[in-house]
């Protein structure tokens, strides 16, 4: 499943140059998995009050374009690998069809002492899964 969400850069999002700074897109891919988590049936709420946590290990990010005060930008996020514990989601942003950026997010499944550990069935939701497991 591929999920699609949209928003307008704001002003403070905006560095000296005049363009986003690269660390706003940290927030900007976030916001988009919180989406995509939601349209899946994820309950993160539910699972943060279950003493449960999904942590963000690592994020790759290849900036392609530049984005601009009151671009509107939408944020692809898919599932590329997922393991028992472990996953990683792809994103891209666009300004219209232009590519802004590229991203792979590692995430895993922790316990309320932040260690991995399996994500119970309750939230081992099919959305959490790519259509086709990749080998990387």
């Amino acid at each position: 499943m591929k999920h699609s969400c949209t928003l307008r850069v704001r002003t403070y999002e905006c560095d000296a140059y005049g363009h986003v700074n690269n660390a706003v897109y940290l927030n900007y891919l976030e916001y988009a998995r919180h989406e995509y988590l939601r349209a899946v049936g994820f309950n993160y709420l539910e699972v943060i009050q279950s003493g449960y946590g999904l942590y963000v290990a690592r994020i790759e990010i290849d900036y392609k374009k530049s984005a601009y005060l009151d671009d509107e930008l939408t944020i692809i996020s898919w599932p590329e690998k997922k393991g028992a514990v472990s996953g990683v989601m792809a994103q891209e942003i666009y300004r219209g069809q232009d590519l802004i950026c590229q991203a792979r997010v590692h995430w895993a499944f922790v316990d309320s002492q932040g260690r991995p550990t399996k994500i119970p069935p309750q939230w081992d939701l099919p959305g959490l899964k790519p259509e086709k497991q990749h080998n990387t």
